[in-house]
């Protein structure tokens, strides 16, 4: 499956409700043994959330079948299909795009190309699709905290190191290395393949009832007006467009205005 929504693949009503389509079908289909998720873009897998959409856009979908937020119920369906399934990390995935990889079982990333990172806390906001019940599971407490809380970049290598992704590879190596990976993977018994991906979700998984809370508190952070004024002064430098801001979004976090102190 390849993402390719110009042009730097935001994550917005029309990808959602292609992703819901797709995990209908996908849910449906007992020989699907493995998915590949990539990017037709190689600078952005998937760049982030889209925030100057109309949320009603989303919020108006009717309810998935987990009754959660339609981006919480796509992610949690996600890592719950019965195929096994692979993040192939070329560009940058943050934000949304970090939250869609840390839902999918299996991560490879570009050494020189793959970004990822959580950049919610530079504006202001929390993180609402789970990283903060994902990431620790992966990484361990003290690098989830040093993700979410710098809103910094985590290039391939240093993500392997962390355990964000399974391995990083040389860029010219990845592609080759995922589709032998996958061509593995896909001739081995089906059924057997999605019984020990039940077993590993019952004792890796966060529980379901983790996740709304999370998204609550997304929406609350970023309906305060400093919030807003932060992604206001993001989107007039260029947010959102293919430049210089969306491809160094890490660095740019650092140079926002502070939020006002609050009184104790």
């Amino acid at each position: 499956m390849t993402f390719d929504a110009p042009p730097i693949n935001l994550i917005g009503p029309q990808m959602v409700r292609e992703m819901r389509a797709l995990l209908e079908d996908l849910e449906k289909d007992r020989y699907v043994a493995v998915v590949v998720f990539e990017t037709a873009n190689p600078d952005f897998f998937l760049a982030h959330w889209d925030i100057a959409a109309d949320p009603a856009l989303v919020g108006d979908l009717p309810p998935g079948p987990t009754g959660y937020h339609p981006w919480v119920d796509i992610l949690i369906r996600l890592s719950r299909l019965p195929a096994v399934t692979v993040s192939s990390i070329r560009g940058r995935a943050r934000g949304a795009g970090s939250e869609f990889v840390l839902a999918t079982d299996i991560r490879f990333a570009s050494r020189e190309k793959a970004i990822l990172g959580q950049f919610e806390i530079g504006t202001g906001a929390v993180p609402g699709g789970g990283p903060s019940s994902r990431l620790p599971r992966l990484v361990g407490r003290g690098r989830a905290l040093e993700i979410l809380v710098t809103g910094g970049d985590f290039d391939g290598e240093i993500a392997e190191r962390y355990g964000y992704v399974n391995r990083s590879l040389p860029d010219e190596e990845l592609d080759g290395f995922v589709n032998e990976f996958a061509e593995r993977v896909s001739k081995f018994d089906v059924r057997a393949l999605h019984e020990v991906k039940q077993f590993v979700n019952a004792v890796s998984l966060p529980p379901d009832d983790e996740f709304p809370a999370q998204m609550d508190a997304f929406w609350r952070s970023v309906s305060r007006p400093e919030t807003q004024a932060r992604a206001g002064e993001l989107l007039a430098d260029g947010l959102q467009e293919y430049g210089p801001t969306e491809l160094n979004l890490g660095a740019r976090l650092a140079a926002i205005a502070p939020p006002p102190a609050v009184g104790r």
